[in-house]
């Protein structure tokens, strides 16, 4: 209805990830940033979006700019865990994951099915966070 709504783009963008269209689903997640001014979730999920499509030097690239941001700007632990989550590295996840908990960002919420975090799930260190956060099996 609204074009020019960004969230709409955003969830746009999500279902294309969860069909691996990730180059329609990187094209709707900069447009949902552009849209909304540099919205920082926005951007963390596009880096996401890079790291699961495969371009890992455009993730890192983000991963940076958000690191930056946070020396001048409050930027949610949370957005750090997505990234690192879809790179596949797992040590790096699990400390900012730790630090999320710790922090009690709401990131935390989407633990159980965000698509983001799936390379976690089989590690002992993701179900102990699951039981800390007394989520029901």
């Amino acid at each position: 209805m609204d074009p020019n709504f960004a969230e709409a783009h955003d969830c746009l963008a999500d279902s294309y990830e969860h069909k691996a269209m990730y180059k329609e689903a990187i094209e709707e997640h900069q447009r949902a940033i552009a849209l909304s001014k540099g919205n920082l979730v926005y951007v963390a999920v596009l880096g996401s979006a890079y790291a699961r499509a495969g371009r890992r030097d455009e993730a890192l690239k983000i991963l940076n700019e958000l690191k930056a941001r946070s020396k001048r700007e409050f930027v949610p632990t949370g957005l750090f865990c997505l990234i690192y989550a879809s790179l596949a590295e797992k040590d790096e996840a699990f400390a900012w994951l730790e630090k999320a908990y710790q922090e009690r960002d709401d990131a935390m919420l989407g633990l159980k099915w965000y698509p983001q975090f799936d390379p976690l799930r089989s590690d002992g260190r993701f179900q102990d966070l699951l039981r800390r956060m007394n989520f029901p099996p």
